[in-house]
């Protein structure tokens, strides 16, 4: 029981003091789940963040329940998905009646604009570290190229990129498995 109460508080924390969505939380769940806790390692939750993001839902819901699952079956995986998505509903209920009243005020503008750069930099942060864990040779090097050209310059769904993507890494995979590796150069 107590492991269950450690589960939900961590992930509880991580849904309270983090704002913007799964890539903003990446670098407080490997903090917490990674370095505090050694639930998993830094590989594994770059594969849940993969699979989070290809599942439907939110990133770092998916993300929690998949580190639940691992570690203690269905019942983990409730426990850590109850835990990050608890302080969003208790902010939401506890603001949802008085937003409209103070969304005008000077201060709240403010306080939300400094939220969304330090959300951007969180963002920034994680896509970063994701590249550097993720573009670990050149058929990734362009597939990640072919998929930004995509994402940035055509209306293609994002979907279709990640399908796309997966593929191309299954078929470079095979192509480097047939010949000895692709070489970086």
């Amino acid at each position: 029981m107590k492991q269950y109460l450690e589960y939900y508080l961590t992930w509880f924390r991580i849904g309270l003091f983090t704002f913007g969505g799964g890539y903003a939380m990446l670098p407080m769940i490997e903090k917490e789940v990674i370095d505090r806790h050694h639930w998993t390692t830094e590989d594994d939750v770059m594969n849940y963040y993969a699979i989070a993001q290809c599942t439907p839902g939110v990133i770092a819901v998916n993300v929690a329940t998949f580190v639940g699952y691992f570690q203690k079956g269905v019942l983990g995986a409730l426990v850590c998905t109850l835990g990050v998505i608890s302080p969003s509903i208790l902010i939401i209920t506890a603001i949802a009646g008085v937003l409209s009243s103070f969304s005008d005020l000077a201060i709240v503008q403010h306080a939300l604009s400094g939220i969304r750069i330090a959300v951007c930099v969180l963002m920034s942060t994680s896509i970063l570290k994701l590249f550097k864990k993720g573009v670990i040779d050149a058929g990734a090097g362009f597939i990640f190229a072919a998929v930004l050209a995509l994402a940035v310059l055509s209306n293609l769904s994002t979907v279709v990129l990640v399908v796309a993507s997966g593929v191309l890494g299954v078929v470079f995979s095979m192509i480097k498995a047939k010949t000895g590796g692709i070489r970086n150069e």
